[in-house]
């Protein structure tokens, strides 16, 4: 495994929509790899392909210490609303409000292609959108409704 470079905002790849995963293989598994030990180092809660500037749709989060794989993924349902501090491992010292569902139903494939559903609420709803926007070129602070200084989250 290995810890890979997170792209920063300004970087072309974070506008761009990535390409479907075709392939289940090590090559894929070793990408999974590799973001699960870069999002265990930088302490954040999800990770995208495109934010290491590999344009595939793949995202992982780790939610109450369990770690998602989501491989071609798709918000299948959402209902519900929240409205929420967010952050982005691509834009640091960056933070704003943004209201994302509150319930999600994330249809996707695990490292083996093996498809499967997983329902998720709060944190667990915000972050999958979070992270699938990434996958269709969109930062959060697209849909920042106001942003919060740093200094001012302590």
């Amino acid at each position: 495994m290995a810890i890979r470079t997170i792209v920063k905002e300004g970087d072309s790849v974070l506008q761009t929509k990535a390409r479907p995963v075709e392939q289940f293989d090590a090559k894929l598994a070793q990408l999974i790899d590799d973001m699960i030990e870069t999002l265990k180092q930088s302490g954040g809660v999800g990770l995208a392909a495109p934010q290491i500037g590999i344009l595939r749709r793949v995202f992982i989060m780790d939610i109450d210490d369990h770690i998602i794989e989501a491989v071609n993924p798709e918000i299948v349902k959402t209902s519900g609303v929240q409205r929420d501090l967010e952050g982005c491992l691509s834009c640091p010292n960056r933070w704003g409000y943004v209201t994302r569902p509150k319930y999600v139903v994330l249809r996707a494939y695990n490292r083996h292609g093996e498809q499967y559903e997983l329902s998720l609420k709060e944190l667990g709803a915000r972050c999958a959108c979070h992270e699938n926007d990434h996958l269709d070129g969109q930062l959060f602070t697209a849909l920042v409704e106001e942003y919060v200084r740093p200094e001012d989250l302590q």
